[in-house]
């Protein structure tokens, strides 16, 4: 077996994606800044290199919408080209060329950056987590109103099932860019918020509100769905079963 190598590896997606390699009987290493084996901070580089050395292949998840995720890149890519990393696996995020959201424009450039390595490297797209979705909507239902934007559709994909497709890629070789990961259905967000106050126990009028600008616009126009690559299982619906244990509001 290899050794793998996970950036955010305590996180949302991380986690799972260390269980699932480790549970597979990978040599794995987690970093983070406050890991007592390997304790490194990517956008600084500090670390990197022990944290690097002898590492076959590394899971790039982690992520910050705050900014830094170009520079963490170029310390990483840097690190792994000194260490003779053979594979650097990549998330991003379906539409990060089509919307002009400034977190989606920088993933695209992590993805160039990569893509321009010299080293033999995967990205796969995915479209929003479940988790994403519910921690939007739990931040909406705090008012007496859920506004809602009209005319924009998501894909939610559940972590766990992206966990999967990424140890799998991290497992395997150098694939470049793969076919996008999307959830099993397009969805209004009308309809997916209707959902998330079913599951929670939560009674909200639901006001879908036209918005301006060019995020939005790319949004309305599915520039974030790949209805083509509905590859996902798990449905929001049963995301939220799970969340919420049947509709107990917490």
């Amino acid at each position: 077996m290899t050794t793998i190598l996970v950036t955010g590896g305590t996180g949302t997606l991380g986690r799972p994606v260390t269980e699932r390699l480790r549970a597979d009987g990978h040599d794995m290493r987690v970093l983070s800044r406050h890991s007592e084996e390997y304790p490194v901070d990517l956008r600084e580089g500090t670390g990197l290199d022990a944290a690097v050395a002898g590492v076959d292949t590394i899971v790039h998840c982690a992520t910050s919408p705050r900014g830094g995720d170009e520079r963490a890149a170029r310390q990483l890519i840097e690190a792994a080209r000194r260490a003779g990393v053979a594979h650097l696996v990549y998330i991003s995020i379906v539409g990060v060329d089509r919307v002009p959201l400034g977190y989606y424009k920088t993933k695209l450039a992590v993805e160039k950056l990569i893509e321009e390595s010299g080293l033999g490297w995967t990205v796969l797209r995915t479209t929003q987590f479940h988790d994403l979705l519910a921690q939007v909507f739990q931040v909406l239902a705090r008012l007496p109103v859920m506004l809602l934007p009209a005319g924009v559709s998501d894909q939610p994909v559940e972590v766990t099932e992206v966990a999967d497709r990424l140890a799998g890629l991290a497992a395997g070789a150098p694939a470049g860019r793969v076919a996008d990961m999307g959830g099993p259905d397009v969805r209004t967000f009308a309809e997916l918020g209707r959902a998330y106050l079913r599951a929670s126990g939560r009674r909200r009028a639901i006001v879908n509100v036209p918005l301006p600008g060019g995020t939005v616009r790319g949004m309305r126009a599915g520039g974030h769905l790949t209805p083509g690559q509905a590859v996902g299982k798990v449905t929001f619906e049963e995301y939220l079963a799970a969340l919420f244990g049947g509709g107990r509001s917490r």
